[in-house]
């Protein structure tokens, strides 16, 4: 299927899922404390579509290279498509399987930013639709301490029902350390919120996944109270950014973990704190060593320093905190010792980012949220010297570089037209020193995004 067939495909999906359905909603709405009890099924099904277009307007650049960012006006688009299928084993136990659609391309290929614009494409290689299993695993909970339960909503890859307040939850399978790790209440989703790759994860975690954004891992989550602890072991990519996953966990591996605190303040909100690490263990090139590593046209080439062994650590913050029965506040930051190259996500070894989002409860359209951010990126000094002397990684590579920080600024309209049963995004984004090179741009990014969930 060709890119020029993403429409028609969007299309259809629109006329199969939305004609005649009730949709749900999924990090659209600020936090709603409200359960209702209702009987549940052993199993369920979801389906979510979402289309996202993005025009973006020549910009002024001084110089461009290979993995730049193209200065000539930009049209792409993009389009994913994902069943979840949940099944009850038997108490405590459950099944998630996703298979999924994803076409289109970002901007540039998503060539030429750390904070690429569209987090719908950060891992689609191919702009034809390509059909994959997105999810494939298992989940056993035990309870702990006094068995006291709450009902919790059933929804995606959530059977929901009457779940321990504290407990012990092992998984195994496929999955994505996003969907355990950094989820912050309102900066978290680029079908639903934020669009830019460094709003829906910490741009400085270099998480382990293969270039559509999953990997194979086992997870624990201990919950107790207000307190979590998170932990997880997982694949690298047997490449930079590549789709294959390495199985061989004496050659390459990810350990993630994260301590969180759910707390309630600002006149009895709630509000949320996590602090995360990681350490990668892979077949890394290193920035200093590739400059002894010059190739025939005289540029670096961190390829071949590549060796088993290599390692990236970093740490991340997240806070979220309702403020309002209608408005929220968030702030992450990042940092990572940026010594060997970028393996899985993005190149940003430091990040910073705070917003706000409200609803449209005082416009008289509770559904609607309204959403504004600013993130901030920075390099490490041998990954910054390495693209200074005209070096790639597998997004950057300008030929050279007047260093700055890539700063981005994002604004985002989310409403749903009355009992239309889709929703609707408009999105602006302001790209300052794209690349990290304060001798391109500034960018303009104007997007629109259709997103439908049953």
């Amino acid at each position: 299927m060709k890119i020029s067939n993403i429409n028609i495909l969007f299309l259809s999906y629109l006329f199969i899922f939305a004609a005649n359905s009730s949709i749900a909603q999924t990090n659209i709405q600020l936090p709603d404390s409200s359960k209702k009890n209702e009987e549940l099924k052993n199993y369920n099904l979801h389906f979510q579509s979402t289309y996202i277009y993005q025009y973006q307007p020549a910009f002024g650049a001084k110089y461009s290279g290979v993995n730049s960012l193209k200065t000539a006006e930009g049209k792409e688009n993009s389009i994913t498509g994902t069943i979840y299928f949940g099944i009850k084993l038997w108490k405590g136990a459950e099944i998630y399987i996703n298979p999924e659609i994803a076409g289109g391309s970002g901007l540039s290929g998503a060539y030429g930013l750390a904070a690429s614009s569209n987090g719908e494409t950060f891992r689609i290689g191919d702009p034809a639709p390509t059909l994959y299993l997105a999810r494939g695993l298992f989940t056993q909970t035990f309870a702990i301490g006094n068995h006291e339960t709450s009902f919790v909503d059933e929804g995606v890859n959530e059977l929901g029902g009457n779940k321990y307040n504290n407990f012990i939850k092992f998984s195994i399978g496929k999955m994505s350390l996003g969907d355990i790790f950094d989820n912050n209440v309102y900066s978290n989703s680029p079908r639903t919120q934020f669009l830019n790759w460094c709003l829906m994860n910490n741009g400085a975690w270099d998480y382990a996944a293969n270039l559509r954004g999953y990997t194979y891992a086992f997870a624990t989550i201990l919950q107790q109270g207000n307190m979590a602890y998170k932990f997880a072991l997982a694949t690298m990519p047997v490449v930079a950014n590549g789709l294959d996953l390495n199985t061989n966990l004496n050659e390459e591996y990810s350990l993630n973990a994260e301590v969180s605190k759910s707390y309630f303040a600002w006149h009895k909100r709630k509000g949320n704190i996590r602090i995360l690490g990681y350490y990668n263990n892979g077949h890394m090139g290193n920035y200093s060593q590739a400059m002894q590593h010059i190739d025939s046209t005289g540029i670096p080439n961190i390829i071949n320093t590549r060796q088993y062994g290599r390692t990236k650590i970093g740490i991340g913050a997240s806070f979220d905190q309702q403020v309002s029965n209608s408005t929220g506040i968030f702030a992450r930051a990042g940092y990572n010792d940026g010594n060997n190259e970028t393996w899985a996500f993005t190149e940003a070894d430091r990040t910073l980012s705070v917003g706000i989002a409200t609803n449209g409860t005082s416009w008289h359209h509770k559904e609607d949220v309204l959403s504004l951010a600013i993130v901030t990126n920075g390099l490490s000094e041998p990954h910054r010297t390495y693209l200074e002397r005209g070096g790639l990684g597998f997004q950057l590579g300008d030929s050279k570089l007047n260093y700055a920080n890539e700063t981005v600024i994002e604004l985002n309209y989310n409403f749903k037209p009355l009992s239309s049963g889709i929703w609707f995004t408009y999105d602006y984004q302001l790209v300052l020193n794209p690349g990290y090179n304060a001798d391109r741009g500034p960018v303009n990014v104007f997007s629109l995004r259709v997103h439908v969930e049953l």
